[in-house]
């Protein structure tokens, strides 16, 4: 009987290594993150291949991505981009692939307290507008604005600027005074409970990519291949599009 238990504690420690040692480690910024989690669940209940997601923003994973990652993904094309030019040699750039778009659309406090419809709105006396100047969102606002000649308009509404999305979160939740964000509609379905969705019109809509590529080092490139292709296909795209993608 002794010699059952620990040949049964033997296997048990043996098949959690050979799991550890076989999952597929994921990275990128949080905005993409609930989906690729999804994604990943999804996978592995098909394949039993192990899939660990780690998102936000950059500096809280890096470290931990430059010794394992097999896989890193953006929130924009420019993102993965500058996640190449900062980290020469950790993507495989012929790996990269892009996945799906998701469109720009206001965000605002729910039941619309302001009755903003539009970005005209957002240029009125006595809105505050928040902004992310990043992670993904960079320049987000501008471009929009631009389409209807109000970049002037909305900056003197400008409230607050931040780093990444996180920190937006964390802004729009404490000052209540914030009124709007220009941000993306994927971002309602996380916050669906301090935030309601005004879209944007065709004519000023902006979208931006998810690209996704394999690292240099990669211990797992066959079992990596398998998720971007699962990714890519009709399954991953319907749970991308759960999450408030095109």
């Amino acid at each position: 009987m002794k010699f059952l238990i620990t040949t049964i504690i033997v296997l048990q420690a043996t098949v959690s290594f050979a799991q550890t040692k076989d999952t597929v480690y994921v990275y990128g910024p949080g905005g993409p993150l609930s989906a690729m989690q999804d994604c990943a669940k999804a996978f592995t209940a098909k394949t039993g291949i192990p899939v660990k997601v780690t998102g936000g923003p950059e500096s809280k994973w890096i470290s931990q991505a430059q010794a394992n990652a097999d896989v890193i993904y953006g929130g924009a094309e420019y993102m993965l981009t500058q996640f190449m030019q900062t980290h020469p040699g950790v993507i495989d750039v012929s790996t990269r692939v892009e996945l799906f778009k998701r469109r720009a659309a206001i965000l605002v406090r729910p039941g619309n307290p302001k009755q903003i419809t539009s970005l005209k709105d957002l240029a009125k006396t006595g809105v505050k507008v928040l902004d992310v100047n990043g992670a993904g969102q960079l320049g987000l606002w501008e471009d929009i604005a631009g389409t209807e000649n109000l970049i002037g308009g909305i900056q003197k509404n400008i409230g607050g600027s931040f780093a990444n999305t996180a920190l937006g979160i964390d802004a729009w939740k404490k000052d209540q005074s914030y009124d709007a964000w220009i941000t993306y509609a994927s971002w309602h379905e996380n916050l669906k409970d301090v935030t309601q969705l005004v879209e944007l019109p065709l004519s000023s809509r902006l979208y931006r990519g998810t690209p996704i590529a394999l690292t240099s080092n990669t211990k797992h490139a066959a079992q990596a291949k398998q998720f971007i292709q699962f990714l890519q296909s009709a399954d991953g795209h319907m749970i991308f599009k759960k999450w408030g993608w095109e």
